[in-house]
Order: structure tokens, then C-alpha cells, then sequence
């Protein structure tokens, strides 16, 4: 019986259709967009295409479509960007505890040059509340920084709202959407988002590409140097055949998107259903109401993440201790640790993620063999 792929929030398998669209720019249409020749005007043609196509699905102009390597780069880019852009006007940043690293990282980064960055705590369903971010704004702040969609633990942050609180107070408002992109509506006009990050890995298309929307009119300090590629904010050869895959990946999460969020949602209550039924100990974390609906972050009291991740390996299912970004870690999860004091929780949380080509006989499977797994190791 063939393995069982329960960690899409890592990375996503790459769909057929993708990698069609992407073969005829490695061998028949390469030219260098930036050439003047038909060859390159034929691919710039392409480019174009892509960048109208991609900022469709978010409510943008194709002009506010940087075209990136990925979600880091991205987070990177509008973080770093705005950050050395406007440091004449401020230096306060804020941003919460529950960040994916890109963005921790970045922000870690600009503290050590003289930078002040405000960390907002969360409630034990990882979620901070509009009025925190209003009340943490000051005079010098330039920038806040919210996740959309938690990559551990699923839960989604209050978007719209801390957007209109940051156009009221003329802050920029940047939002990693990596895990949130393709799962629920996304409208940075209608949400008043001046920075957003997405990967393609995480919808079905190739590794080593994104895209960061930056509303038109928003200068970002370059981090890259040399040509004047993407309106000279990103210098280098756009990655022209990974853009076509990442453009078809967005045509198909967008036609499929209402089906998709009700089945990988009934994925998720269909686990938590059989753990319920089979009356097995565990703890929630996250919410199912608030979350995005393939994202379930679930503790088994009396185990261990280790263990618990070599057995469902040994059992044939792909599971994860939450960001692939910190695998190998042996310090508790940073997200889990904002949400809550208890280590026991912490060190015993499984990160469930679903996806394309997985099945409701795939999810039985997986919890039944994670039932028999936690019985196993509870039980020595």
C-alpha cells in the first residue's frame, strides 16, 4: 500500500497540468524577456499574461506583481524594503509572536540596525485581537506585519480589520499569505493590504517561486542589484518557466477553490472525528471555525513528537512537528509556546496537512494507524 502525503502546509505535490505549462519555456519559447527580438517578446508577452493572471486572483493591478524566488524572498522584500524605505519617518515595527521565520528573521534583522520591533502576544488559539494592533501603533511606526494564515497551527489572524486600522493611521500593513493564499478569499483592496507574499509550492506549483504584491505607488528599498527587471525592484532574469507553472497553479486553485476549502475542511473534521469516536486523548490546538480548513494541529498527551513522527514515517504517513522551516529542531515549536505554558503539549503536537490527491480513504487510514500509534506508545 502506498504512502499516505499528510504534510501539504510543508510543500505541495507539483500538479501534471503545471508542468506542461512550464516545458515549452525550457525548450521552445526561452527567450530572455528583457531581449528585444521576437524571441524575447514573445516570452515578455507570457510574462505579461502571468503577472494579469496572478494579480486577478487577489484584486490587483498587474503593475503590483513583483515576481520572487518564494515566500522568504517575498516576506524579505516588503519587510526589509519598506522598512530602509521609510526609516527618515520611523523605525517602530510590529509584527506577533507567531510569525513564520522569513518574517521573524527579517525583523530580528532590522533590531540590530536600531530598529524597535513590538511582538504581539496571542490567545491559545494563536490569534491576536485588532485593538492590540491599534493600541501597539505609535508615532514613528512605519510597518505592521501579520500573517494571514498560521502555518503550524492553522489560525486565522483578522485581516480585513487590522487593514482598515492601518489605512486610518497611514501605517503600511504587509501579510505573509503563503498558507492562506488559495485556501480563502483574498481582496488586498477590499482589505486594504499594501504587502502580500505568496509561494507557489503551496498551491500545487513549483518550488523557487512567488510573487509579492506591492500597491501601486509603494516604494520598496531594493535588496537586489543589477538589471532593472520587475520596474527595478527585483534585478536578476525572472525564473520565466517556474512563473508559467506558478501562473497555471493559480488558474486551477482559483476554478477550484469552493470545492477545495469544503473538502480539505471535511478532511480535517473527518480525523478529528475518528480520534473522537476511538475516544483517544488529545488536544486541539487551533480552532476549526477560525483556521484554514487543510491545516490540523493536534497534541497526544503521554507521547512524544519524535516518536510519534518515526512511527506514522514507519506506518507509511508524511506528517510533521509543525514548520518544515525548523524540522530537526529540538526546541519546542515558537508558535505553540506563544499560545500557551505547557510543555507536555508542546513536545507531543503533530501537524496533520492535506491537500491535493489525498482521499477520505487516505485520511481514515492515517487516523486509525495515528490511533494505534499513540495506544502503542502510551501504553509502554
Amino acid at each position: 500500500m502506498s504512502g499516505i502525503y499528510l504534510d501539504h502546509a510543508a510543500t505541495s505535490p507539483t500538479r501534471e497540468e503545471v508542468v506542461e505549462a512550464m516545458i515549452p519555456y525550457f525548450t521552445t519559447q526561452y527567450g530572455n524577456p528583457s531581449s528585444i527580438h521576437q524571441f524575447g517578446r514573445n516570452t515578455r508577452q507570457a510574462l505579461d499574461e502571468a503577472r494579469r493572471v496572478i494579480a486577478s486572483s487577489i484584486n490587483a493591478n498587474f503593475k503590483e506583481i513583483i515576481f520572487t524566488s518564494g515566500g522568504t524572498e517575498s516576506d524579505n522584500m516588503a519587510i526589509l524594503g519598506a522598512a530602509f524605505a521609510l526609516q527618515e519617518k520611523g523605525k517602530h515595527i510590529i509584527t506577533s509572536k507567531v510569525e513564520h521565520h522569513a518574517v521573524l528573521h527579517a525583523v530580528q534583522y532590522l533590531e540590530e540596525k536600531g530598529f524597535e520591533v513590538t511582538y504581539l502576544p496571542v490567545d491559545e488559539e494563536g490569534r491576536i485581537e485588532p485593538q492590540q494592533v491599534e493600541d501597539a501603533i505609535r508615532e514613528d511606526t512605519i510597518l505592521v506585519t501579520i500573517m494571514y494564515g498560521n502555518n503550524e497551527v492553522g489560525t486565522l489572524q483578522p485581516i480585513q480589520e487590522i487593514g482598515k486600522i492601518t489605512s486610518e493611521k497611514e501605517v503600511l500593513f504587509h501579510t505573509d499569505a503563503v498558507q492562506a493564499y488559495g485556501s480563502v478569499v483574498i481582496d488586498v483592496k477590499h482589505m486594504e493590504i499594501d504587502l502580500l507574499s505568496v509561494s507557489a509550492h503551496k498551491i500545487n506549483g513549483p518550488k523557487g517561486n512567488g510573487f509579492l504584491y506591492a500597491r501601486e505607488g509603494l516604494w520598496l528599498e531594493p535588496r537586489a542589484f543589477g538589471g532593472e527587471q520587475e520596474r527595478k525592484r527585483r534585478a536578476g532574469t525572472e525564473n520565466v518557466p517556474g512563473i508559467m507553472g506558478m501562473k497555471k497553479a493559480v488558474e486551477l486553485i482559483q476554478a477550484e477553490k469552493v470545492d477545495r476549502h469544503e473538502q480539505l475542511l471535511n478532511m480535517k473534521k473527518r480525523m478529528l472525528g475518528i480520534f473522537k469516536e476511538e475516544d483517544i486523548e488529545y488536544v486541539l490546538n487551533g480552532s476549526i471555525s477560525n483556521s484554514l480548513p487543510h491545516v490540523l494541529n493536534v497534541s497526544f498527551p503521554g507521547t512524544n513528537v519524535e516518536a510519534m513522527l518515526v512511527n506514522l514515517d514507519l506506518g507509511g504517513i508524511a506528517a510533521s512537528s509543525g514548520s518544515a522551516c525548523t524540522a530537526g529542531s529540538i526546541e519546542p515549536s515558537h508558535v505553540l509556546a506563544a499560545m500557551f505554558d505547557d510543555h507536555e503539549r508542546m513536545t507531543s503536537a503533530i501537524r496533520f496537512s492535506f491537500g491535493y490527491g489525498n482521499t477520505m480513504d487516505e485520511i481514515e487510514r492515517a487516523a486509525k494507524e495515528t490511533i494505534r500509534i499513540v495506544n502503542r506508545l502510551t501504553s509502554m
